[in-house]
């Protein structure tokens, strides 16, 4: 496994753990850490979340997020030894999204043939 890989991979525990327990906006209630990708000269990670709930309170929760971002950066740079700590920039996974949806149309082609 490549440096970035295992940063990012120590990096999505660490940020997942402060997320959900350090930072108490409800925002951030609903919120699970699914994938960090750090660049390869380490100075940015995209941190990948799912949202439960609407479209209102995805919003709400990246904006809580981005709003996080420094006090996260900063709890990291404590955590780990890194010469430098990446910028953070979350971003919606919608992985789940699609698979769910990939789901529902294969399910309703398999009416149409039933």
């Amino acid at each position: 496994m490549r440096r970035p890989e295992r940063i990012a991979e120590t990096l999505r525990e660490e940020i997942a753990q402060i997320v959900g327990y350090e930072l108490e906006d409800p925002r951030l209630a609903i919120v699970t850490v699914t994938e960090v990708r750090v660049a390869d000269d380490l100075r940015d990670a995209s941190v990948y979340v799912t949202v439960q709930g609407d479209e209102q309170e995805h919003e709400k929760a990246l904006l809580a997020l981005s709003q996080a971002a420094p006090y996260v950066r900063k709890q990291l740079g404590f955590a780990l030894n890194l010469r430098h700590t990446p910028a953070l920039h979350f971003v919606r996974d919608t992985v789940e999204e699609k698979a769910s949806r990939v789901d529902a149309l294969l399910e309703g082609i398999g009416k149409e043939e039933g």
